[in-house]
């Protein structure tokens, strides 16, 4: 794919070497985040069937519940840590070292995780935290970097070929880490999926002369007295929190639900914080502050949707798993292979999407982004529909397992959705984020994706109770109403984001 480059036939500064049309850098950058995608997807499409498996004690009713716990809350951290991942971004080091430093971690991290060790395997994933806390938002701000001062349609297409990316990764590595995960060994699985991050690192560096001054510098570099502050909370939280946990375990009271339930709290707490901090930082201005509102509404409807959606990695998981036949010509093959059906459909509908939003606005015909909310939304609640249709269907059935088509049925909605929703905010939270606040508004954006995994810590535990036709029945309805009132909003939003479009 990076190979495919072409010639305008005038060379100027806009009219060098591009990457399918864009900016020749977007090569670099689409091609270390696909490959950070397959390490990180890879690890997904097993966490929850390891887990259950391998790690977690008791009936496995019980593992389940937990093991979607964990997987929610985990997703939580690793993109709350696109917090201060910005951060260290903006007033550190800049966009271009932070990814380095981050691709380097997660590799060391999915490595950590190929050790035959338990022991060893909840550092892993705390590596690839961090690790991806610095990466993900920074490499998303890159890309808007490299569209500054165009179209907002050019911009918004541009994040939809990096779109691309993320689920060329997405959908290779299910099929590869899944099958050698479930069928020959786990931690095989998590090691191939650190080769994928180390390939994403040597692509960063050697492409890395084509992103100009993108990212160099910190947007606003923090002062000495600054930093010290910083590293002092940073030391003092980090104490309490292992002063805690020291406690917990000396008293015998520790149980891993506990961490659970602190983070799935920190998850909600967290961007509340944030955006206080935000709207009472003096830096803000009075023509960026209602840009800042409207992004509160797209934020708080991002956290619904990624809050359904990101039960595909564990509930559906565990459906594919347990009640759907998954058995071709006599072979069975592995539930893991379901992640790969989004990605896969994210590829085929990603380039319509992206000429469909470029030829309605040269029509001036576009939806406006608070529509296009409003549409996954709705999208998003029918797939659950879909998914109480198909838990009700298996609790009828004479094996407790439906056809594949339920789940297929399911994607395809939710990436229909996807489509509406992630590629544009990605696009608007460059949009309507100020200067000074790019990095930290990036990471606030993938915040919205934390505090709705950080609920489902909470939420998933629900299923099991209810069953599958009510508990996905109940989120569809949420999700209905919650698209019905952003459609009602769409006026005070637009009002809100000013010269935004």
């Amino acid at each position: 794919m990076a190979s495919s480059l072409t010639k305008d036939s005038v060379r100027t500064p806009d009219t060098e070497k591009t990457f399918f049309g864009h900016p020749r850098g977007m090569a670099t950058l689409f091609m270390t985040e696909l490959w950070e995608r397959f390490s990180w997807y890879g690890m997904r499409a097993i966490l929850v069937l390891y887990l259950t498996a391998a790690v977690l004690d008791g009936p496995l009713e019980e593992k389940e519940a937990l093991a979607a716990s964990i997987y929610g809350v985990y997703n939580a951290v690793v993109y709350m840590a696109a917090m201060p991942g910005g951060w260290v971004a903006d007033r550190l080091w800049g966009a271009r070292k932070a990814v380095l430093v981050g691709g380097i971690i997660i590799a060391l991290g999915h490595y950590t995780l190929a050790l035959p060790s338990d022991a060893t395997f909840f550092v892993g994933l705390g590596l690839i935290a961090v690790g991806t806390g610095l990466l993900k938002p920074n490499i998303s701000a890159m890309v808007g970097g490299l569209y500054e001062g165009q179209s907002g349609a050019r911009r918004d297409a541009g994040f939809t070929l990096f779109y691309m990316a993320i689920n060329m990764g997405a959908m290779v590595a299910p099929l590869i880490v899944g099958y050698l995960g479930e069928h020959v060994n786990w931690h095989l699985g998590f090691g191939v999926a650190g080769v994928g991050m180390t390939l994403a690192v040597v692509q960063y560096v050697l492409g890395g002369k084509y992103l100009g001054e993108v990212g160099k510098e910190p947007g606003t570099p923090a002062t000495p007295e600054e930093k010290r502050s910083v590293l002092r909370k940073a030391g003092l939280w980090t104490g309490f929190a292992v002063a805690a946990l020291l406690a917990d375990i000396a008293l015998g009271t520790f149980d891993v639900e506990h961490i659970v339930n602190v983070l799935a709290i920190m998850g909600i707490v967290v961007p509340i914080v944030y955006f206080l901090a935000i709207f009472r930082n003096p830096s803000l201005t009075s023509e960026d502050r209602p840009k800042i509102k409207a992004f509160v509404w797209f934020f708080a409807t991002a956290v619904l949707f990624w809050m359904i959606y990101d039960q595909s990695g564990s509930l559906l998981t565990l459906f594919a798993d347990g009640k759907t036949d998954r058995v071709i010509g006599g072979w069975e093959f592995p539930a893991s292979w379901y992640q790969s059906v989004n990605p896969m459909m994210v590829i085929i509908l990603a380039p319509l999407f992206a000429a469909l939003w470029v030829k309605l606005a040269q029509r001036n015909r576009e939806p406006s982004t608070p529509m296009k909310f409003a549409l996954a939304m709705l999208l998003i609640g029918g797939s659950f529909a879909i998914m109480g249709l198909a838990g009700a269907a298996a609790a009828n059935s004479e094996t407790g397992k439906v056809t594949v088509f339920w789940l297929l049925g399911v994607y395809l909605v939710q990436t229909i959705g996807e489509m509406c929703l992630s590629p544009v905010g990605l696009s608007l939270s460059t949009k309507l984020a100020p200067k000074l606040f790019v990095g930290q508004i990036m990471g606030l954006w993938f915040l919205a994706t934390a505090t709705g995994n950080a609920l489902n810590g909470w939420t998933v535990k629900l299923n099991a109770p209810m069953g599958d036709a009510a508990y996905y029945t109940m989120w569809a309805i949420v999700a209905a109403a919650a698209g019905i009132a952003f459609m009602v909003a769409t006026k005070k939003i637009r009002a809100l984001m000013g010269n935004v479009k």
